[in-house]
This record gives C-alpha cells, sequence and structure tokens, in this order.
C-alpha cells in the first residue's frame, strides 16, 4: 500500500494515511484524482495568503497539500471520518490547523480557488454547485476532480448550469479534472430538502442532499421496520447508521418509553433524523442524534438494543470493515442479553462475522436479496 503522496515541484511528500487506521491496511488515503487536481493546483498563481475552500476531501490529501503550501484552508465535509483523518495527517505531518466545517454550514466568502471531489450523489453535487454559486465570481479558480468514469456529460451540464462555462481535461490515470468559470449567481438558496412518503408506516421522512437513497426509501431500511421489536423492557436503543432517522422513527414508536440514540458519520443523515423525529411528534427529551465514527467515543454500556443497516462503501470503495466496526461496537455497548439486530444483502456473508463475534445469531427473515438477523450478547 502507497502512503507517501510526491509533492510537485519539491522533493518531500505526505505521509497519508485512512481512517480509522487499521493493521494490514490495504487501501489509500489518496488515487489519481487527487494526484490530478494537486499537481493542477500547483502551476496556480495565487499568494501565499489565498483563501482555498476545498470540498469532500476524502482522507485529507488535498487539505494537507494546501496547509503545506501556506493557503488559509476551509475544508467542507459531509464526513466525520474524512475530517478526523484529515485531523490525523495534518498531525501525523507536522502541519498548521485548518478551519473545518460540515456540509451544512455557510460557505465562507473572498475565496480565491475551490478544489471540489465530485460526490457520488447527483443531488449532493447540484446542493454544492448551488451554494459555490452564492460565493464564487469569474476572479475565483474552481478545479474539480473525480475519477474518470465517474465524470458524466450531466455532470459537466451541472457545473455549466450553475456555475458557469465547463471544460475537461484529458484522462490520467483514469482520473479527470473539470474546469469551471463561474458567472452566475444564485440568490436566495433553495430548499435542499426533499421529502419521501411512506404511506405504509404513516411516514414522510425529510432527507438532505447526501443521504442515502434520498429519492424513496432504501429498500432494506423499508424490509427492516415490520420487524423492529416492541418490547416493554428496551429501555435504551440505538439506530446504528441511521441514515434518515427511519428506524429511530419506528424504534421510538414501537417503545415509547425507550430513550433512542440515531448515530450517523454524515452530518446531513444525522440532521435529517433530528428533523424526521421532531416532525412525528417524538419528544425531543426521548432522543439524541449524534455525528460519530460507528459509535466511537460513545460511553454507554447499557444499551438494550442496537438497529443497525450498515454500509458496504467507505466513499467510492467498497468494503465491509464499516460493518465490522458496527458490530464490535455493538457488542461493546449492549447491556447482557442485549440484541443486535442486523439487515444485509445476504452475499455479505454478516451470519458468519456475528456468529465470530456473539456466537448465538438467528434469522428474524430474509428473502432473495436480503436477510435480518439477530445476535444477543450474552
Amino acid at each position: 500500500m502507497k502512503t507517501l503522496l510526491p509533492i510537485p515541484g519539491s522533493e518531500s511528500a505526505l505521509t497519508l494515511h485512512r481512517y480509522p487506521q487499521r493493521k494490514n491496511e490495504t487501501l489509500q488515503a489518496f488515487d489519481a484524482a487527487d494526484e490530478y487536481m494537486i499537481a493542477h493546483a500547483s502551476t496556480w498563481s495565487v499568494g501565499k495568503n489565498a483563501r482555498i475552500l476545498i470540498i469532500n476531501d476524502q482522507f485529507g490529501a488535498l487539505s494537507c497539500w494546501a496547509s503545506q503550501q501556506g493557503f488559509d484552508v476551509f475544508q467542507v465535509s459531509d464526513s466525520v471520518i474524512s475530517q478526523q483523518a484529515t485531523i490525523e495527517n495534518l498531525a501525523h505531518n507536522d502541519l498548521a490547523g485548518i478551519t473545518q466545517l460540515t456540509s451544512l454550514d455557510t460557505l465562507p466568502a473572498d475565496i480565491d480557488a475551490v478544489m471540489l471531489r465530485v460526490p457520488k450523489s447527483s443531488k449532493m453535487l447540484t446542493w454544492q454547485l448551488q451554494q459555490l454559486a452564492s460565493v464564487t465570481d469569474a476572479h475565483t479558480l474552481v478545479l474539480a476532480s473525480a475519477k474518470a468514469k465517474e465524470i458524466h456529460t450531466s455532470t459537466l451540464n451541472q457545473f455549466e448550469h450553475w456555475l458557469g462555462a465547463t471544460t475537461t481535461s484529458l484522462a490520467k490515470k483514469k482520473a479527470r479534472l473539470i474546469f469551471t468559470t463561474p458567472t452566475k449567481q444564485l440568490v436566495p438558496q433553495p430548499d435542499p430538502v426533499n421529502d419521501v412518503d411512506v404511506p405504509e408506516f404513516s411516514m414522510r421522512l425529510a432527507n438532505w442532499p447526501n443521504v442515502f437513497s434520498a429519492k424513496k426509501l432504501d429498500i432494506a431500511a423499508y424490509l427492516m421496520l415490520p420487524h423492529i421489536p416492541s418490547q416493554a423492557h428496551l429501555k435504551r436503543i440505538v439506530d446504528l447508521g441511521c441514515g434518515n432517522g427511519v428506524l429511530a422513527l419506528q424504534a421510538a414508536r414501537n417503545n415509547p418509553a425507550a430513550f433512542i440514540y440515531a448515530v450517523d458519520e454524515s452530518h446531513m443523515a444525522v440532521a435529517s433524523a433530528k428533523h424526521n423525529l421532531n416532525r412525528h411528534d417524538i419528544d425531543s427529551r426521548r432522543f439524541l442524534c449524534e455525528a460519530r465514527d460507528c459509535l466511537t467515543g460513545f460511553e454507554h454500556t447499557d444499551i438494550d438494543l442496537v438497529l443497525c443497516n450498515p454500509p458496504f462503501h467507505q466513499q467510492q470503495t467498497i468494503t465491509d470493515h464499516i460493518a465490522w466496526q458496527m458490530f464490535c461496537d455493538a457488542k461493546r455497548v449492549l447491556t447482557t442479553n442485549g440484541e443486535l439486530l442486523v439487515i444485509g444483502n445476504r452475499h455479505l456473508g454478516y451470519h458468519t462475522k456475528l456468529k465470530r463475534l456473539f456466537g448465538h445469531v438467528t434469522v428474524v427473515a430474509s428473502n432473495k436479496k436480503f436477510v435480518i438477523l439477530k445476535a444477543v450478547n450474552a
């Protein structure tokens, strides 16, 4: 695994790691799109104290480079993990701190340049371009990048529509750059929230742009809803990887005496979950919505039930290590005889992983694509 990112025009290199760090890591903390963007940005004629806005930095490669150049760096991210990775990599390379903003914060004004990793979600890209339209002008350098296969004509059309004239580079190491000259101003900004109706469960769910399955209810969550228990002994319930909070909402309805924790590493997911619990008249004293890396730093060990619909990717990389971290964290916080209820694609083999960790695992329900598993913390 490559951990050194060479700096163009310099003999130095940045040492970068993914977060959380794992033994025998096989995945890099930067990719060709990061390298291509840094190589081009190194040719910019901007002053040492230029204000650089970096959006969707995956593990801090762009932010570390910009900090090393002496720029005034503002990083915008929806991901707690990306933010923490940046902090760790800045410290590891003995670099100055930067200003970190969440995806829900207002963008800073008077920006000299923008470096944007194109997000996986088209809706998220639209929202971010709409935001940029209000803080950029023809003097702002705007540079974006992604894997070449992820940049489509529709992607370029979005940049053209919301910002201004847009061109793209040739592919290099399967990555491409996008160049835009902002000429459009968007005031006021539109409402980013998208509502989804789930009439079978009398729900109307609000989704901020980067929430998974923002345009319709995630099919796995839909299948999980009827199997959320309603039991008098359930006093503390965690929805781990809560997304828009649909499972937390149903758990709160089924167990009116329980306190609900809704946890996700996405700031927009947490905002959506909080909004949806409030919208459906769940007493705000009965729940807490938090942005966390799984249950890192979560000090409770008296949880009766953990609900989990794990992701099987980190950024654009398919991986099962997040699910494994969720399962380990769940076991740590569950009380004796506490239960973990998990839904996942059948091919992911969660049954084997859970059996290694918990011992006793049963199948609650299944169909051709999904399986719901229950593990008991004996």
